[in-house]
């Protein structure tokens, strides 16, 4: 397999520069042309100043302004980053090796940059806060849900971690507060089949064979809430938080299920209230059984009378 080519560019901001392969055919006459082709989001005059400033880089050094179009050939550049709300929760850290890191994250908090949130993510303020320029996720949790996540530090092994989550191999457990309902059936497993269209915010169940998998119990009850333990076999978008809503019992804090709701990135009251619990799996290197749970507990659980309507 051929290696793709480091880039020539440092991190900034604990972010990987921009990897773009040029076309290997193509009309431009310069590479300046085909930029301001290939990204409408940036103006002209934008892309113009990056090169002028020497920030956009081949292999051989600073691309000019009136560089000729390089069929095939690969350069390297930052991005501007969005303006982003401080999350103003800190990040836990639950376990740390030469291997992997695991951590609480907090809600609000997304694992991986993307969109509106890229530095106020896990991913990339561990890496500044730790100095872990090579940290990867072994997988991912929504910016709504607060709880365990495991990194990979040495990049050797990242993969045989990812192939746990990949395969299935990770025992997760969440807890969840919602409504008590003394007439739903619980513990149960539920079924469905859920789809996540490009560009749509919210999935959704429709007919057909079910690609997703959850067992449900209450674990206790009090002041009209019940405190739910989760167990998904599958890993869907949204999966756990559609099921519940689809029980009648949709998850406090909720802004997607049953109804989407507008919120500001920056209201960072009434959080999902979802959390990560356990994390257990054999480790690929060592061979032991590993165990991780969180140290958070929700909100909605140690005071039900202020998320009751």
């Amino acid at each position: 397999m051929r290696r793709r080519q480091p880039s020539p560019l440092p991190q900034r901001h604990g972010l990987d520069a921009a990897r773009l392969r040029l076309p290997p055919e193509g009309h431009w006459a310069t590479i300046r042309d085909h930029l301001v082709e290939r990204l409408p989001r940036v103006t002209p005059e934008r892309i113009d100043l990056l090169l002028r400033e020497e920030r956009i880089v081949d292999r051989a050094g600073p691309v000019a302004p009136d560089a000729p179009y390089v069929p095939g050939g690969v350069i390297w550049f930052h991005r501007d980053l969005p303006d982003e709300a401080v999350v103003p929760f800190e990040i836990s850290i639950v376990h740390r090796d030469e291997d992997v890191l695991v951590v609480d994250k907090p809600h609000f908090l997304a694992t991986i940059p993307r969109g509106q949130h890229v530095v106020q993510t896990a991913l990339v303020r561990l890496r500044q806060e730790l100095g872990l320029p090579q940290l990867i996720p072994a997988h991912r949790l929504d910016r709504a849900t607060a709880g365990l996540v495991l990194f990979v530090i040495n990049p050797l092994v990242r993969g045989k971690y990812q192939l746990l989550f990949k395969d299935r191999l990770v025992h997760k457990e969440y807890e969840a507060i919602a409504r008590f309902d003394p007439d739903l059936g619980l513990p149960r497993t539920v079924h469905s089949r859920i789809v996540k269209e490009r560009g749509v915010i919210t999935a959704r169940e429709v007919a057909g064979p079910p690609n997703a998998e959850t067992r449900i119990e209450l674990i206790e009850q009090r002041a009209g809430l019940g405190r739910y333990r989760l167990l998904p076999t599958t890993g869907r978008t949204h999966q756990l938080r559609l099921h519940l809503s689809t029980l009648g019992i949709p998850i406090l804090g909720d802004d997607f299920y049953p109804v989407l709701t507008e919120k500001p990135l920056d209201d960072f009251t009434r959080p999902l209230q979802l959390l990560a619990s356990v994390l257990a799996f054999t480790d690929p290197i060592s061979g032991e059984r590993r165990r991780f749970r969180t140290g958070r507990t929700l909100a909605a659980w140690a005071s039900p009378a202020a998320w009751l309507d």
